[in-house]
């Protein structure tokens, strides 16, 4: 019954290609109106994660988590934030370690199956008891990181938050660094790594011997940064256990919150593992949609100030189905 068979997004006649639908939002896309309250929170291990409250005086938000390499200020991030707060919701946009603007403190960083800053975050907004319902909306790896928590803390999880939306998901690792790899993707690989490797030569500098940027250059795969970086710097050992114990199509059976998982079957990022049909198909709260089109995080709509996704994470959001 969750697989929902029928998406009415329909992309614009003249931007049937996924790359197109991929890139327009971040080359062009404008989202104003959108004001943040930046609050930092210090972690148990005496790091920080940065905040991004958009507030309407609502006793229900809205936690929104970006994709690889982002931030609160990417499009897709603020379009989301705009259409929950005029639909009368807070939001808080959560920044991963070391992506809000200033480097975090602690050797790790952030990665795919990083679930401990979040759910440090909802016990947070659970304490200030201000908010009857919590809803989680992820992109990417941000939506890996909302599926794999709420299968981890699944009973623990459904006592405080009432949905969840997931887009573009790369629910199986390994498939989705595979794919990357993919000759159609080297433009998108090649950012992801340099961006990363950018990040590593701050961390080199705070913790010199730690971090070997030896021949970083030769670099052009995830598993190879992975295996040289992720994995070892956060106690995987590898790049393939890192994938198999952070990809959160193992954790979707023991999700227990009514989620929804956005997955375009023309995702460029994807491989056929990403798309939990069987998984959803017999599932009472994970929610499947495949729409033809769309791209990674694409959804573009013209002549509406928001895209198919947001449109429809609100409705769910709201109705829950």
């Amino acid at each position: 019954m969750p697989i929902l068979q029928h998406a009415d997004y329909q992309a614009p006649f003249f931007m049937k290609n996924r790359h197109l639908l991929t890139v327009y939002p971040t080359l062009f896309r404008k989202v104003e109106n959108v004001n943040y309250r930046r609050e930092r929170l210090t972690t148990p291990d005496q790091d920080f994660i940065d905040l991004d409250f958009c507030e309407t005086g609502s006793d229900k938000i809205v936690v929104i988590l970006h994709g690889l390499e982002g931030d609160s200020t990417r499009k897709y991030v603020l379009g989301m934030v705009h259409i929950f707060n005029e639909a009368g919701f807070d939001t808080v946009s959560l920044n991963f370690r070391g992506c809000s603007g200033e480097p975090n403190k602690n050797l790790r960083f952030y990665h795919s199956g990083e679930t401990g800053d979040l759910h440090y975050l909802i016990n947070y907004l659970v304490s200030k008891q201000k908010y009857n319902a919590i809803h989680l909306v992820g992109f990417s790896l941000g939506g890996n990181v909302t599926l794999k928590y709420l299968g981890e803390h699944n009973s623990e999880a459904a006592t405080y938050i009432k949905s969840a939306v997931a887009v573009s998901v790369p629910c199986d690792l390994a498939s989705g660094a595979i794919e990357l790899e993919k000759s159609h993707n080297k433009v998108y690989m090649h950012r992801f790594i340099k961006s990363l490797g950018e990040k590593l030569m701050l961390k080199a500098k705070k913790y010199p011997g730690e971090i070997d940027l030896k021949e970083y250059d030769q670099i052009k795969t995830f598993r190879q940064f992975d295996n040289r970086y992720t994995a070892p710097i956060h106690g995987f050992g590898n790049a393939d256990n890192y994938w198999k114990q952070c990809s959160s199509r193992f954790y979707l059976p023991d999700i227990k919150v009514p989620t929804l998982l956005i997955n375009a079957l023309d995702d460029p990022f994807l491989g056929k593992e990403c798309y939990p049909f069987a998984i959803a198909k017999d599932h009472s709260y994970l929610y499947l949609q495949t729409p033809e089109k769309g791209g990674h995080v694409g959804f573009v709509n013209f002549g509406n100030k928001y895209y198919w996704s947001e449109k429809r994470a609100l409705t769910f959001l709201k109705e829950g189905k």
